[in-house]
C-alpha cells in the first residue's frame, strides 16, 4: 500500500533525476512519527543517492536536497515538499492518506504489507527451517524456548511471504548420554513413574546416575557399555532406546500444541547413522579424509594444517560423529526437498560446527552448501541439566497461566468467559516471546520470574490487552458503524500519527525478512499500541455523529488488524474473546462489551485474587496444532552397524 505512494513519487523523481523509477523505490522511506511535531510521511535520502560519487568531489548533500526540492512539484498525491538534513519530504494528501491505507488494510487482511513492492520480483522458494531439536529424554526447559520460537517465527514470516516452508525437529536421540540413561533407568528407574510422567522421572534419573558416575567408575563403565549394545544392535538395549524416544517425542507435542507450533517432520541424529557411513566414503574417495594416531579420521579444511580448521568426521572405532550425521541429514534433505534455502536456528555456542559443516559440504563438491544458514542466538543463561538446576518450561506455562487466573478471578466477568484458560494461556506465552524478542537474537540473558511476569510498559500482556480491547470497540459498534467511510472526520493529530504508523508496516516487515530479527515487529506493534491507547481516550465513538463514529472505528479496525497480523507472524495468538454482554435493567445499556473487557484483560497485568478459585477454572485445553506429517523413525534393528567402541558424541542442538 505504501509503495502505491512510492511509486508516484518515484515517478515524479525519476522525470527529474533520469533514473528508473524501480532503481528509487527502496531510497524513499516511511518517515517515524514523532511525539514532539508533526512529521512529513515520505523522505528520499539524498545521500542514498550519491552513495557512488568519489568521496572528494562529493557535492554538499545539503545543497544537492534543497536544489532536488525546487525542481519537484506538488500535485494530487503530494500536497507539500520540503527538505530535511540531507533529505526531500513528502507529504501525502491527508484524505487521500486516510482513505488509501484503511481501505488497503481491510482489503488485503492478513497479507497486508506482504503486498508491498518492497518484494517485488521475490521468486517463491523452497525454505526448510530446522529449529526447536531438543534432546530426546529430557524435559524442555526454558533454554529450549528460544529456538523454538525463533524458528516458529522465521518460519511463519517465510511462510507469510509465499514461500514453501518445510518446518523440521532434529533431535537428539544417539550419543553416550544413551548409555547413562539406559543404565541410570536400570538403577533407579520405576515403571511406575514412567507411566505416569515419563521426562521428568527420565530427567530425575539422568540427574542420579550423573551424580553417581562422577564417584563410581563402575557405573560409568557400565553407561559405555550400555551404548555400546546400543551401536551393536542389542534388542533389549534398542527396546528401551526406542521407549525413550517415544515417549519424548509424545510428550513434545503435548508441549508444542500449548505454544501453539507444529513441524511438518520429525527427524533425530540415529536415523543418518547409516547415511553417515556414505559420507565418510565420499570424504575417503576424494582423498580429504586423514586418519591420525589415535585411529580417528579429520578433515584440514583449511589446507594447511591449521589446527583450528581441523574437523573430526569419524572415532575410531570407525563409527561417525555430530558433524558427519549433520553433513549427511542436509545431503538427505536436498535429496527430499531440494530446497533453495536452508535455515538451522540454534545457540550461537554451534557456530563454529555449522561453518565446518557448510565447508565441508562446499569441499565434498555441494555448490548448494551456500544455501545453508546458521542463524545463532544468545542463551538462557543459568541452566545446567547435570546438576538439575533446571526451570522446566511447562512449569513457567502453568505458573503463569495460573497467575493470570488468579488476576482475572478477582473480576466479576470473569466467569461469563468461554474460555478463561485459554485465554490466561495465551496472555502468559505472549508475555514469554515478548520479553525474549525485544532485544538482539544474538544478547544472552538470565531467566528471571519477574522478567516474566513484568506488567507494565512494553509487554505481550500490553500487546494482548490493545487487541481485545479494539475487538470489544468491533463487537459493539461495527454493525452499525462499519458501512461508509468520511475521511474528513479522521484530521485529528491521533488519527494521522496513527495512519502514518500503518505506513511503515512494510517497511517493518521487509527489514525482519533481511535479518531475520523479530524484534522490528515487535517494536513496531507496541508503538502501534501506545498510539491506539492514546487514540481510544480521545476518540470517543459512543455519542459521536454517525459519520465521525464510524470513521473512528474504522480506524481501530485497521489497527487491530495489523496488530493481530504482527502478533501471529511472531507465533502469538491474539487474544478476542470478551465476557458475555449483558443488559443492565431500566437502562438499556451493556455492562459487558468495552469497558468490562478493559476491566478483564486489565485484571491480567494487575492484581490479586483467590488461587484456590483459579485453580478450580481447571487446566488449559491446550492451543491445538496439526500433527507432523512425517515422523521419521530410525533404521530398523537388523540394519545397525556394528561398532567397537563409541565415546561421547559432540553435543546436540539442545
Amino acid at each position: 500500500m505504501a509503495c502505491g505512494f512510492r511509486r508516484s513519487i518515484a515517478s515524479q523523481l525519476s522525470r527529474v533525476l533520469d533514473l528508473p523509477p524501480e532503481n528509487l523505490i527502496k531510497s524513499i522511506s516511511a518517515v517515524p512519527i514523532s511525539r514532539k511535531e508533526e512529521v512529513a510521511d515520505f523522505q528520499l535520502s539524498v545521500d542514498s543517492l550519491l552513495e557512488n560519487s568519489n568521496d572528494h568531489i562529493r557535492p554538499d548533500i545539503q545543497v544537492q536536497a534543497k536544489k532536488l526540492a525546487e525542481k519537484l512539484k506538488c500535485d494530487t498525491v503530494v500536497s507539500e515538499i520540503s527538505t530535511g538534513p540531507g533529505t526531500v519530504n513528502f507529504k501525502i494528501n491527508r484524505e487521500l492518506l486516510t482513505k488509501a491505507v484503511l481501505h488497503q488494510v481491510i482489503e488485503d487482511g492478513s497479507k497486508y504489507g506482504l503486498k508491498s513492492e518492497l518484494f517485488s520480483g521475490l521468486p517463491p522458494r523452497k525454505v526448510v527451517v530446522e529449529f526447536s531439536s531438543p534432546n530426546v529424554a529430557k524435559k524442555f526447559h526454558v533454554g529450549h524456548l528460544r529456538s523454538t520460537i525463533i524458528g516458529n517465527f522465521i518460519a511463519n514470516l517465510k511462510e507469510a511471504l509465499g514461500h514453501q516452508v518445510t518446518r523440521i525437529n532434529y533431535l537428539g536421540d544417539w550419543g553416550m548420554q544413551f548409555g547413562l540413561l539406559g543404565t541410570g533407568f536400570q538403577l533407579f528407574g520405576y515403571e511406575e513413574k514412567l507411566q505416569s510422567n515419563p521426562l521428568q522421572h527420565l530427567f530425575e534419573v539422568y540427574v542420579q546416575v550423573n551424580k553417581e558416575a562422577a564417584d563410581n567408575k563402575n557405573i560409568a563403565k557400565l553407561a559405555h557399555e550400555f551404548f555400546q549394545r546400543l551401536e551393536l544392535g542389542d534388542i533389549q538395549a534398542l527396546s528401551l532406546w526406542q521407549r525413550f524416544r517415544d515417549l519424548s517425542i509424545e510428550e513434545y507435542i503435548r508441549i508444542y500444541q500449548r505454544l501453539g507450533i507444529y513441524f511438518d517432520e520429525y527427524s533425530g541424529e540415529s536415523f543418518y547413522r547409516e547415511k553417515s557411513q556414505e559420507v565418510l566414503k565420499l570424504l575417503e574417495s576424494k582423498g580429504l579424509l586423514q586418519k591420525t594416531i589415535k585411529g580417528t579420521a579429520v578433515v584440514d579444511l583449511s589446507g594447511n594444517g591449521d589446527p583450528s580448521s581441523i574437523c573430526t568426521v569419524m572415532r575410531s572405532d570407525g563409527t561417525s560423529l555430530y558433524a558427519t550425521r549433520d553433513i549427511a541429514a542436509a545431503i538427505d534433505r536436498m535429496d527430499k526437498y531440494n530446497f533453495d534455502t536452508m535455515i538451522y536456528v540454534t545457540d550461537k555456542g554451534q557456530k563454529k560446527h555449522f561453518q565446518q559443516v557448510f565447508q565441508m559440504l562446499k569441499i565434498m563438491g555441494y555448490d548448494w552448501a551456500e544455501r545453508c544458514h546458521h542463524v545463532p542466538f544468545g542463551v538462557v543463561q543459568g541452566m545446567k541439566t547435570r546438576r538439575g538446576d533446571v526451570t522446566f518450561l511447562e512449569d513457567v506455562l502453568n505458573e503463569i497461566r495460573l497467575r493470570m487466573l488468579q488476576n482475572m478471578a478477582s473480576i466479576k466477568t470473569t466467569k461469563e468467559l468461554e474460555n478463561p484458560q485459554e485465554t490466561a494461556e495465551r496472555v502468559g506465552l505472549a508475555a514469554l516471546i515478548i520479553q525474549d524478542f525485544r532485544g538482539l537474537l544474538l544478547s544472552d540473558y538470565q531467566f528471571s520470574w519477574d522478567r516474566v511476569f513484568q506488567s507494565r510498559g512494553d509487554t505481550g500482556v500490553f500487546l494482548q490487552y490493545t487487541h481485545a480491547r479494539l475487538h470489544s470497540l468491533e463487537e459493539t459498534f461495527g454493525s452499525g458503524y462499519l458501512n461508509d467511510l468520511n475521511t474528513a472526520c479522521l484530521q485529528e493529530p491521533q488519527s494521522v500519527s496513527i495512519l502514518q504508523h500503518l505506513l511503515r508496516f512494510d517497511e517493518v516487515l521487509f527489514k525482519s525478512s533481511q535479518d531475520l530479527q523479530p524484534r522490528h515487529i515487535v517494536s513496531y506493534l507496541l508503538t502501534l499500541s501506545h498510539l491506539a491507547a492514546v487514540a481510544h481516550k480521545t476518540l470517543q465513538i459512543k455519542d459521536s455523529p454517525p459519520d465521525v463514529a464510524g470513521a473512528r472505528l474504522h480506524l481501530f479496525k485497521a489497527v487491530r488488524s495489523v496488530l493481530a497480523n504482527g502478533m501471529k507472524l511472531l507465533g502469538i495468538i491474539p487474544v478476542s474473546e470478551r465476557p458475555s454482554v449483558r443488559r443492565e435493567e431500566g437502562t438499556g445499556e451493556t455492562s459487558g462489551g468495552g469497558a468490562d473487557q478493559d476491566r478483564e484483560l486489565s485484571s491480567l497485568m494487575m492484581g490479586d485474587a483467590d488461587p484456590a478459585r483459579a485453580r478450580r477454572l481447571g487446566p488449559s485445553p491446550g492451543l491445538l496444532q496439526p500433527w507432523p506429517d512425517r515422523i521419521l523413525f530410525p533404521p530398523t534393528t537388523s540394519s545397525w552397524r556394528l561398532a567397537q567402541s563409541s565415546p561421547q558424541s559432540p553435543s546436540h542442538r539442545g
